[in-house]
């Protein structure tokens, strides 16, 4: 496994759900590792790999992200299939290292992390369950290189956005939204009054998301 990572690992055998939590630019494997108790009571498989790029966010204090942003927000080419290659290995990697349901799992993404997490899913909807998007943006160039899949169809998204981010324009996230809507998935969408964070009550609202769309759904025989 390429990446550092960061990994909350529940007792017992498994298979467990699980999460991939991808975090934002200039952040690192543990910001949002703080969110794994909360996740199916602390019961989830959470990986928290950190992206490849790193700088200096100021004089010895070190960030982390997963390509270089540019202005337009824009993923550029060559870093980003970078980042993609290393991203898609590593949950390859991670599916044979941990125990992982297979049928539960979801991909959730903060920032810049948030479009690689849409990229990861919806490259390959049939490997996940679920999406979730916080405080994100789905750049064009990504959305009209998508493969268009039946699987896509009534695929679970959540979108969550502040309603006062300063970084991401809300706009943005609504229009994620609509170009998830044009290709088929089922998408929840909420906005909260935060700027570009995640606040206690997005928080709840992703907890109540994975556990009633993904995590205690009936697997039939």
């Amino acid at each position: 496994m390429e990446l550092l990572y960061a990994a909350h690992v529940p007792p017992g055998e498994g298979p467990f759900p699980t999460v991939l939590m991808l975090h934002g630019w200039g952040a690192s494997a543990h910001d949002l590792f703080s969110l794994a108790p909360f996740m199916h009571g602390g019961g989830a498989l959470v990986l928290c790999p950190q992206g490849p790029v790193s700088f200096e966010i100021a004089q010895g204090v070190p960030g982390f992200g997963w390509w270089p942003i540019t202005p337009g927000r824009e993923p550029e080419g060559a870093a980003f299939d970078e980042a993609r290659r290393l991203l898609r290995a590593f949950f390859d990697a991670a599916c044979q290292r941990y125990p992982v349901d297979r049928r539960k799992v979801v991909v959730l993404g903060f920032s810049q992390g948030g479009v690689m997490a849409f990229d990861l899913a919806l490259s390959a909807p049939e490997q996940f369950a679920g999406l979730v998007a916080l405080s994100s943006w789905l750049p064009d160039s990504l959305a009209n290189a998508l493969p268009r899949s039946p699987a896509h169809e009534n695929f679970p998204a959540l979108l969550i956005h502040g309603a006062r981010d300063d970084l991401i324009p809300v706009a943005l996230a609504q229009e994620a939204r609509q170009k998830l809507m044009a290709l088929g998935l089922n998408v929840s969408y909420r906005e909260f009054e935060m700027q570009h964070e995640v606040s206690q009550e997005a928080l709840l609202e992703v907890v109540r998301w994975t556990e009633g769309k993904i995590f205690n759904l009936i697997q039939l025989a």
